[in-house]
């Protein structure tokens, strides 16, 4: 266990790519394994030693406190910082440093509110200190770094460069977006300003000399930005591959929550979520989905890997394979979406009105 460690949570984005989810709801909020996404990185946070974060909020920001209030549920204090326009990366974290308690030589967590992460808090604090670095980076590997930051480390874990979203990365190791900082680096970026620290802060410490370090693992790691990351993320907390504190119910292949009622000739696997008070008809056939309160699923539905919005209503003979329907959507019978459709809250399609094949 750490000492008590405070840190700073990025939590101000707009979450476009997760529309139309993210109309109403900002993303580190949504739903995810039964609980907010946060919770699993809040109950995290608490278990490796944190006890006070500050909340680094933009979009929608008075639903963070009402979600978590003073986060003593979590073992936590938490303070909210508002930005009134957007800042960066590095601009968020410095207006939210004007919260933090700690001394100038203290390290200082930073997390990004739309990563789910299994590596060890505790070690990359401890190579973080015992380096004496500025910053220290959580890093990835994966399989296609392009679409992220590319982090070349020496056989010392020294970052040599940052290299944001190359088009030809020279190392599959990527930029995990967990960070440690000493307090006085934090300090040091510009206030009131808008600063990335990909682009800005980490670029100019390598160049000017300081001690910049990698905490490089193959743990688990995923960034939850798109609908299917999302997905994958819900079910991949429901069946226990990344441990959560916060999962309310034991792993498996579905998570059932209060009110919920699936009919017993359903089948739900896959890591599926059914919300409060949603119904299940009798055949429904639910893979590696989540089906959020109050959604009404017909019987004899196929849905797959993908998103039900609250109080939205499936009828007869629909199939969904990698669709976002949104909140109070109606879906008629014989409708079949697939290949990333998204319905938008409120809309009713009329039965057999959308096909991707002509088996009606």
């Amino acid at each position: 266990m750490l000492a008590p460690l405070e840190a700073i949570l990025l939590v101000g984005g707009q979450g476009t790519r997760l529309r139309p989810l993210t109309l109403f709801t900002p993303k580190p909020l949504l739903p995810t394994a039964g609980v907010p996404f946060l919770a699993h990185q809040l109950a995290r946070a608490s278990a490796f030693g944190v006890r006070r974060i500050v909340f680094a909020t933009s979009y929608k920001a008075s639903m963070f406190a009402d979600a978590f209030g003073d986060g003593s549920a979590f073992g936590l204090e938490i303070e909210y910082v508002c930005e009134d326009t957007p800042l960066g990366t590095g601009g968020a974290i410095r207006n939210a440093a004007r919260a933090l308690t700690c001394p100038p030589d203290a390290p200082v967590l930073v997390l990004n509110g739309d990563i789910l992460s299994g590596h060890d808090i505790t070690a990359q604090v401890d190579m973080h200190l015992s380096g004496d670095a500025a910053v220290t980076l959580h890093l990835t590997e994966v399989e296609d770094a392009a679409a992220f930051g590319c982090v070349p480390i020496d056989e010392d874990g020294r970052v040599l460069a940052f290299l944001e979203k190359t088009p030809n990365p020279v190392t599959n190791r990527i930029n995990a977006g967990c960070y440690v900082f000493r307090r006085s680096v934090i300090d040091s970026i510009p206030p009131d300003q808008v600063v990335s620290v990909e682009r800005e802060t980490f670029p100019t410490l390598i160049d000017s000399g300081d001690r910049v370090l990698g905490f490089a693992d193959s743990t688990y790691w995923l960034d939850v930005g798109t609908p299917a990351a999302y997905v994958q993320g819900s079910c991949d907390l429901v069946r226990g591959i990344l441990p959560s504190p916060a999962l309310p119910g034991p792993p498996g292949e579905s998570l059932l929550l209060p009110g919920a009622t699936v009919s017993p000739e359903a089948k739900i696997t896959g890591g599926t979520v059914i919300g409060s008070h949603a119904t299940i008809g009798a055949g429904a056939l639910i893979r590696a989905s989540v089906i959020a309160d109050e959604a009404t699923i017909a019987p004899g539905v196929t849905i797959m890997n993908s998103v039900i919005g609250p109080g939205a209503t499936i009828a007869q003979g629909t199939i969904l394979r990698d669709t976002v329907i949104g909140a109070t959507a109606t879906i008629g019978p014989n409708n079949e979406l697939t290949s990333g459709a998204r319905i938008w809250p409120g809309v009713a399609l009329p039965e057999a009105s959308i096909r991707f094949s002509s088996d009606a």
